[in-house]
């Protein structure tokens, strides 16, 4: 629970404006899911026994991104990969034929111990990229 707890804390400190709520599960040991759920669907962002292990932070929140806010540049996080010449996720041009061309304006997320994100998204695009309301 206080890896989820973690977690949490993370995605709130970063998508807070985005995010309507983050919510933790209580389950057994060893199950550590996290999902989205975008009020269109839900969708699994990481299961620790399929992807062999706890997810690190900045892969957590890149994951986070790309559901909530495609397009918006998670700063150090994204920086860092370029550095070692692995390139960040491309946003995708096409919707795949599951996913509802109209872009939800709630997400929520749940870990188990589950944590959920959800709100309206609130970027403002400057010449350097999105930036939040909070980094205005």
């Amino acid at each position: 629970m206080l890896r989820a707890a973690y977690f949490a804390q993370e995605l709130l400190s970063t998508f807070g404006p985005a995010l309507g709520e983050v919510a933790l599960q209580p389950a057994t040991g060893g199950v550590f899911t996290v999902t989205i759920d975008t009020g269109f669907a839900t969708k699994l962002l990481w299961d620790r026994k399929s992807e062999g292990g706890f997810p690190e932070t900045k892969e957590l929140k890149r994951r986070v991104r790309d559901v909530i806010e495609p397009g918006r540049d998670l700063g150090h996080v994204d920086r860092h990969d370029k550095d070692k010449g692995v390139a960040a996720p491309a946003v995708p041009t096409a919707v795949p034929t599951a996913v509802p061309t109209a872009v939800p304006t709630k997400a929520s997320a749940t870990s188990s111990p589950t944590a959920a994100t959800g709100s309206e998204n609130s970027t403002e695009t400057k010449a350097t990229g999105p930036v939040c309301e909070d980094c205005q």
